[in-house]
């Protein structure tokens, strides 16, 4: 789902040690793991030597897959190539990782991966949920090698909706690592081949579907923090390419067919989210309001947001905040008829994550399902293991999402802290976002310059919720992941 992301512009080493001190203690809090055990590393080590991962494979290794990432990128979990269907539609082919090859059902690896749920990220680095041995080497869909994977196929009319989903084990050799800001310069200046042309033609076809539908996708910009040579910080966002929502779109639009599968098999792991809650798109209205966004009564916040443009520094502060609409995302796994509230409110249709088993666990047993049922097997060829995990897994990855969420949350706060470090007693411009339904004179700001957030106090007097003010910097700590603000009027 969308969140605030924020990456450190400079070397680990150069990190402050206090800064260094925080992210330790807070992975200690949170019992985020510095590593691996013995055991998992060596048969890490032992999967990655198998070299049996071509049989029963359909050979693909001569469509020219592309993989597009960051930059720096080592767990690439998908490649897609894209052409024009004889019928003047589209078809997608979309590899991913075959981690169910390699990780074996109640093995070291599998263990240790029930305990992440996912890799976690902070600004000084990450977690990985898989040894680096297979999710930064030999599962990986690193260019110019063979890999297994999870061959999707997916074939579009010329509106771009689903006509056909297929999915088979494969073999497959990516034939280039991608950034984003790559595709965008080829693409900007012409240069593109027509798999890229074609990735923006078909991503901007998705996104006008998900406009139809009344969903919804944010284009959430990241801070960037730098640190300069007499030791001061700056922040500044980053805006979203183009490129990197047509991508997104891919990853959405084989989630959706594979949630088509399980619906037709009656067996699967569908990601839920409920509808906004009102009170969160009313004081995202007031934030609207007070930085002078223009949202007519009438118009719904999701065509709203379709029409902001992270490049555009209100807009950018906007989008941050819009985040907070997405609560209570969850995971339904079912067999038999789908039940009652399997709609993702944002997508505005059923969706299931399968195109990151590198990074989420759930994705490895997804995958699975969707092989069987693309195989003709019905639910009745569902590995056992999979089936056996229904229980137990939308759980385990609702606590490891939860912490994910708070270790990044708690990430930003100790790098915008540090921000602030020195500036106790200056006064910032910002807006009151929101205030506390018990104690107005409690509340939230978000500051204008650096781009930061913090809690902000009234002594005497309702803080003005919506409006522009002038705040001081009461208390900021690193430490206790502290920014605290004070308003007099």
């Amino acid at each position: 789902m969308p969140s605030r992301h924020l990456r450190l512009d400079l070397p680990a080493s150069t990190v402050p040690e206090r800064v260094r001190v925080a992210f330790a203690r807070l992975r200690s809090e949170l019992s985020i793991p510095e590593g691996f055990p013995p055991e998992v590393l060596d048969e890490a080590r032992a999967s990655a030597l198998r070299d049996d991962y071509a049989a029963e494979r359909l050979d693909l290794r001569d469509l020219p897959f592309v993989t597009i990432d960051p930059p720096g990128s080592k767990d690439l979990d998908q490649a897609v190539h894209l052409s024009r269907s004889g019928a003047g539609g589209y078809v997608v082919d979309y590899a991913i990782a075959d981690v169910g090859r390699i990780v074996q059902a109640g093995g070291a690896v599998d263990t240790e991966a029930q305990l992440r749920g996912v890799t976690f990220y902070a600004p000084d680095g990450r977690t990985p949920l898989h040894p680096p041995v297979l999710s930064e080497d030999s599962a990986s869909l690193l260019p110019g090698v063979d890999r297994a994977a999870a061959a999707w196929r997916i074939e579009l009319d010329e509106r771009g909706e689903i006509l056909d989903v297929t999915v088979r084990r494969a073999l497959v050799r990516s034939r280039a690592q991608l950034t984003y800001t790559e595709v965008q310069d080829a693409l900007d200046a012409g240069t593109a081949d027509e798999v890229l042309v074609l990735l923006r033609e078909v991503g901007a076809l998705r996104e006008a579907r998900e406009r139809d539908r009344g969903g919804v996708s944010i284009d959430v910009p990241e801070q960037n923090v730098t640190l300069h040579d007499d030791g001061t910080y700056s922040i500044e966002l980053r805006s979203v390419l183009p490129a990197e929502g047509w991508n997104a779109q891919i990853s959405l639009l084989t989630g959706i067919a594979a949630a088509s599968l399980m619906r037709a098999g009656e067996i699967g792991i569908l990601r839920t989210l409920p509808a906004s809650d009102p009170r969160d798109v009313e004081r995202l209205r007031r934030t609207a309001l007070a930085i002078g966004i223009d949202w007519p009564a009438e118009v719904p916040y999701a065509e709203l947001l379709g029409t902001l443009d992270s490049r555009i520094p209100q807009d950018a502060a906007f989008l941050n905040e819009a985040t907070s609409l997405f609560r209570g995302a969850g995971y339904l796994a079912f067999q038999g008829p789908v039940p009652e509230g399997s709609e993702h409110a944002a997508i505005a249709a059923e969706y299931s994550h399968v195109t990151a088993p590198l990074r989420r666990l759930v994705d490895r047993y997804t995958t699975e399902i969707c092989l069987a049922l693309s195989s003709g097997g019905g639910a009745a060829a569902v590995p056992s293991w999979v089936v056996d995990a229904f229980d137990d897994l939308p759980k385990t990855m609702s606590r490891s999402g939860q912490r994910a969420s708070s270790f990044e949350r708690a990430s930003i706060d100790i790098v915008e802290a540090a921000l602030l470090t020195g500036a106790v007693g200056q006064t910032f411009r910002g807006v009151v976002v929101d205030v506390d339904a018990k104690d107005p004179r409690k509340g939230l700001v978000v500051v204008d310059d650096p781009a930061v957030r913090g809690t902000v106090t009234s002594g005497s007097r309702d803080l003005p919720l919506g409006e522009s003010v002038e705040v001081e910097l009461t208390e900021v700590s690193i430490e206790d992941r502290k920014i605290r603000f004070s308003y007099e009027g």
